[in-house]
């Protein structure tokens, strides 16, 4: 029996005559915290989207503890213990915070009280207990994020998706983000995190993966894969490589 939580194989998917995704394998073990990185237009989110069953695959698989999830629709993979948060916050306008985190938790709990006691304790973790009666829509940016995680964590996953978590985030906020990833982790979730923002993910990632036009270029931990020449060239352009040496901290 594989080791690995998830197991990706030779994913492939294209939209009329864009290849988005070629050819595309990688595994994540227990308790890994894995960032998936690549520039815009890479094809991490495509990536992303057909392991969630939110796009369908055209060829590959997608092994989740053991089982074949590939063509899985995203409830159902849900039920089978992989969350995922989305790069834009959409909370349930109209309700209050607990109400939201409640509608994650109704994926196990079997009635409202037990939906409730699950997202107080989820509001208590994301820091938003004391804005556990504010109607979603009211909360500011950074807290519809948290509250986007604490819906996914509600479902009870042992595996968690994160899209761009810190997108739009001031470094504050994103520094306080990078520290519930690793809360999370410490909760036994395994996560796949999808970000662009090299800086970020490099000092949270145990391992990255780099994509770029659909393709992985590169597997391995952060400091190594951060002195690539074909993860500078194509997060830079070639006037960025010299010797397989980071030459600008620009982005």
């Amino acid at each position: 029996m594989s080791r690995n939580i998830l197991e990706v194989r030779s994913l492939s998917k294209r939209f009329g005559g864009l290849q988005a995704v070629s050819n595309l394998s990688f595994d994540i073990a227990p308790g890994e915290i894995l960032g998936l990185l690549g520039p815009n237009g890479a094809g991490k989110t495509t990536a992303f989207n057909l392991i969630a069953g939110f796009h369908r695959l055209d060829q590959g698989e997608i092994r989740f503890e053991g089982k074949d999830i590939a063509g899985m629709v995203p409830h159902q993979i849900c039920q089978t213990g992989i969350a995922r948060t989305f790069q834009l916050s959409k909370p349930f306008g109209g309700l209050t915070a607990i109400e939201n985190i409640m509608v994650g938790a109704f994926a196990r709990a079997s009635n409202r009280t037990m939906a409730r006691h699950s997202a107080s304790e989820l509001l208590q973790f994301l820091g938003l207990a004391a804005k556990a009666d504010v109607d979603a829509n009211d909360l500011t940016a950074f807290d519809k994020r948290k509250l986007e995680l604490g819906r996914a964590l509600a479902t009870q996953p042992r595996l968690l998706l994160m899209d761009e978590v810190v997108a739009g985030a001031t470094p504050s906020e994103a520094g306080e983000m990078v520290e519930l990833v690793r809360r999370v982790r410490d909760r036994g979730i395994t996560v796949l995190i999808v970000e662009h923002v090299m800086k970020v993910i490099m000092g949270l990632s145990d391992r990255v993966i780099v994509m770029e036009q659909g393709k992985l270029i590169a597997n391995g931990i952060p400091s190594e894969v951060v002195r690539m020449p074909e993860v500078l060239k194509a997060y830079f352009g070639d006037g960025y490589v010299s010797g397989g040496e980071y030459v600008s901290a620009s982005a």
